[in-house]
């Protein structure tokens, strides 16, 4: 006689996150959505100032205005004070979000990692591959391959604020790993290939900071005004290196401990993150869209825009090549790990945050200033690429979120349903004995109500038919 077979139980790819992880994921969007409004805001009113004519001399004079200590090589114009300066807070948050992942959240296990790190990684390589091919067939430049490769958490859960879509906390949590682990890449590309010539001292004194920062975490020394000077020290060490200073931010994110330990309630790196992610989300990103996104529209450039290669590329890379990559990434990865798709969501959900995951806004930004420097025509037209392919991407995405918005609205009604009041949604309360002897005295109680409801209804039609029969028959006093 065999012996019996165990059931197989595949792997579900995104299934229903964790009560703690959905917790987490949905503070941390929560900050993000509203940092992503200000940061369409900010793009809005960069494109009105540099496009009135009364006002474009002002955008640029302001934009160009340059202040700081020269003797430390830090006198730098308001622009670049937001792309070097500011930004780096948002790198600071990005390096926090992705120690946390590695440590306590979607990465830490490596089955589960496998399908956000696949999908990012092919959603960064299809873009780079569609805007080389369509340089190289157009004979443009291949210098900013990097641009489309970039996803705008931010923008794009903007954009499901606006539209007014509810994505599952599945999905949501997929679009923030995917876009942590793509902040990783691009820090590396940044970090790789936009390094031109390094000032080794400058460079050695970076790492020797960043090693008294590490050195101070460590050792427990807490208070801001300890970490604060030291952190403005490291970026501008790393800033004179000629690596590019948001490297600094990623680094000091790293190095925060993001797990909890004996009386914690909250790791250092979660209350870090949640201090100053507002700041980031609220200020420092949209301080540089302000200054990176005004460029000049007409007529005749968004025409060229489809004709010339280094454009068409980043537009095509964002549009199609994201969706490609990221779709393809996860069909790959679910079909070789033989995991299953939820039996909540179907490829078409992922298709749909694929497109949207083709918004790609500060860092695509950053990159391609970095890729075009000293070429302001062609950088000031990439910026515009950027912002018609982000416009396209989320005009799509729009569409497909929209037609399964019925769906997802019912997911997130059964997810949050709270039916005994505990605070904790029903659905993380199956195995519990506990939930089912409270939901057993909940309906009891209805149903005690609904039998008295009854009977009182009863009795009154009783009496209503009593009276009814005994006079019936009579009309004014007579018998009919």
């Amino acid at each position: 006689m065999s012996a019996p077979r165990t059931p197989n139980t595949a792997r579900k790819a995104l299934g229903r996150l964790s009560l703690p992880e959905r917790t987490f994921i949905a503070d941390a969007l929560r900050t993000e959505t509203v940092g992503g409004v200000i940061l369409l805001l900010a793009a809005v009113a960069a494109l009105i100032w540099a496009n009135i004519p009364a006002l474009r001399h002002s955008y640029e004079a302001v934009s160009h205005f340059g202040f700081g200590p020269t003797a430390l090589g830090l006198n730098l114009s308001v622009a670049h004070w937001a792309a070097d300066g500011v930004l780096a807070i948002f790198f600071f948050v990005a390096g926090i979000e992705l120690k946390r992942e590695l440590v306590a959240g979607e990465l830490r296990d490596p089955k589960a990692a496998a399908l956000p790190v696949v999908a990012a990684l092919c959603g960064m390589a299809v873009p780079a591959l569609v805007y080389t091919i369509t340089n190289l067939a157009g004979h443009g430049s291949t210098q900013g391959w990097a641009v489309p490769t970039a996803t705008d958490i931010a923008f794009a859960l903007a954009v499901l604020a606006v539209i007014g879509t509810s994505l599952p906390s599945a999905l949501r949590a997929f679009l923030l790993t995917l876009a942590v682990v793509d902040d990783l890449f691009a820090i590396l590309i940044i970090a790789i290939f936009f390094t031109d010539q390094l000032n080794f001292a400058a460079l050695g004194g970076a790492f020797v900071g960043l090693g008294v920062f590490w050195l101070l975490l460590r050792s427990g020394v807490r208070g801001w005004y300890v970490y604060l000077p030291l952190a403005v020290v490291n970026w501008a060490l790393m800033y004179n290196s000629g690596v590019h200073a948001t490297i600094a931010g990623v680094a000091m994110g790293l190095m925060l401990r993001c797990t909890t330990r004996e009386g914690e309630e909250h790791s250092p790196g979660e209350r870090v993150e949640h201090l100053v992610r507002p700041l980031s989300a609220g200020l420092a990103v949209p301080l540089f869209a302000l200054f990176s996104a005004g460029v000049t529209v007409s007529g005749r450039a968004l025409g060229d825009l489809f004709t010339r290669p280094e454009t068409l590329g980043v537009v095509l890379g964002l549009v199609v090549g994201k969706a490609l990559g990221i779709f393809g990434g996860t069909w790959l990865t679910v079909r070789f790990t033989r995991a299953s798709l939820s039996e909540e969501l179907a490829w078409a959900d992922v298709f749909a945050v694929a497109s949207l995951a083709g918004i790609g806004f500060t860092v695509s930004l950053l990159i391609g200033e970095l890729a075009y420097d000293g070429n302001v025509l062609l950088t000031d037209e990439t910026k515009a690429a950027v912002l018609t392919g982000s416009l396209i991407a989320a005009a799509c995405a729009t569409v497909l979120l929209k037609v399964r918005n019925a769906k997802y609205r019912r997911l997130c009604e059964d997810e949050d349903r709270d039916e005994d009041l505990d605070g904790v949604p029903d659905v993380y309360e199956q195995d519990d004995p506990a939930y089912h002897l409270r939901m057993a005295e909940i309906l009891e109680r209805k149903a005690a109500e609904h039998r008295r409801i009854a009977a009182e209804r009863a009795a009154a039609a009783g009496d209503g038919r009593a009276e009814v029969a005994g006079g019936a028959g009579e009309e004014g006093g007579r018998p009919a």
